[in-house]
């Protein structure tokens, strides 16, 4: 099988799907004749025109309300955010607007949108723009939030986006643009809502997304070397989340570990180590371990970076107090 890039991947889906239905759009900025902030739309412009590939002004408030009225009136508008970051300019028209456009009008008015883009750090950036806002998201009934951590995946759960009648938020990586994985030649498509077993094992489960799966992986192959065998889940989407496939694991292994990048408070982890402790609190053998990253905005000096996000060797503690090891 090919390997592809994970920007190549998202073009791949986005392409595809532009092909297929002529009411999908793309629009954001520097989306057209820049080719894209980080590449991903590049060559999409001499390929769709200007009507289908459009350039917006600095305002996410604008154009995040200009997909939404489209999608309400048929069209089917992929929406960039340069970071998710900035998706806080246009959160009123994503909270507000196309999260409650169906409940409140009575079922009349769909929103087939995807709003797409990078979330989290990406090296030295500053507090700013190195913010994790899935759980945020993932709060809002009305939406559903995709964090994909591989090509694989970017591919099929975004052509899946796109072709769902709700909104959908879907958060990507600066710092996975590059990566390279295995995608199929042909057209494929993930449910949103289903979390994949990447790694089976029998003594601790580990749950992350998004790019902490790389740590997640690191901390498996690091804990193989002392022995301990970690099964590894990667949650595809946090909003549905798939509870049954980590609530089996756990009552495999009877221990957890959940890798998150955003703040403690209110995250992804809290919900999910609520639920396992609610319907598995029999099968653990210990207290559930969180790694996230530190409570404060993230610095700008690399070392302090390197010390707030979640790292291998937190993880691999977490990895031994669960199973008593320190």
């Amino acid at each position: 099988m090919r390997e592809i890039q994970f920007r190549e991947a998202l073009r791949e889906a986005m392409q595809e799907e532009m092909r297929r239905d002529p009411n999908v759009f793309l629009c954001g900025e520097e989306v057209a004749e820049y080719n894209g902030a980080y590449k991903v739309s590049q060559g999409m412009l001499d390929e769709f025109g200007p009507k289908r590939v459009i350039d917006t002004p600095i305002s996410e408030l604008g154009f995040a309300g200009i997909g939404i009225g489209a999608a309400m009136n048929g069209l089917r508008p992929i929406v960039e955010f340069m970071t998710f970051n900035f998706s806080l300019v246009a959160i009123d028209q994503i909270i507000n607007g196309a999260a409650k456009m169906l409940s409140m009008s009575g079922g009349q008015f769909k929103v087939p949108i995807v709003f797409r883009g990078p979330t989290g750090n990406a090296g030295q950036l500053g507090a700013q723009h190195s913010q994790n806002f899935e759980n945020w998201y993932a709060n809002t009934p009305g939406l559903k939030v995709v964090v994909p951590s591989d090509p694989y995946d970017a591919k099929g759960l975004l052509k899946t986006s796109i072709r769902d009648n709700d909104p959908v938020i879907f958060m990507e990586s600066e710092l996975m643009y590059g990566d390279k994985g295995p995608v199929p030649e042909g057209e494929y498509l993930l449910p949103i809502g289903v979390a994949a077993v990447k790694k089976e094992g029998t003594d601790v489960t580990i749950v992350s997304f998004g790019k902490m799966m790389k740590v997640a992986f690191a901390t498996a192959q690091e804990a193989a070397k002392e022995g301990i065998s970690c099964e590894v889940i990667d949650l595809r989407s946090v909003r549905p989340i798939d509870y049954k496939t980590v609530i089996n694991s756990v009552k495999k292994t009877n221990r957890l570990v959940i890798i998150e990048e955003a703040w403690p408070l209110a995250s992804i982890s809290t919900d999910i180590a609520y639920q396992v402790q609610r319907h598995a609190f029999d099968y653990l053998d210990a207290p559930i371990r969180r790694i996230n990253s530190m409570d404060v905005p993230l610095a700008y000096a690399p070392t302090l970076v390197e010390a707030t996000l979640p790292n291998v060797k937190r993880s691999m503690q977490a990895v031994k107090e669960v199973l008593y090891l320190v």
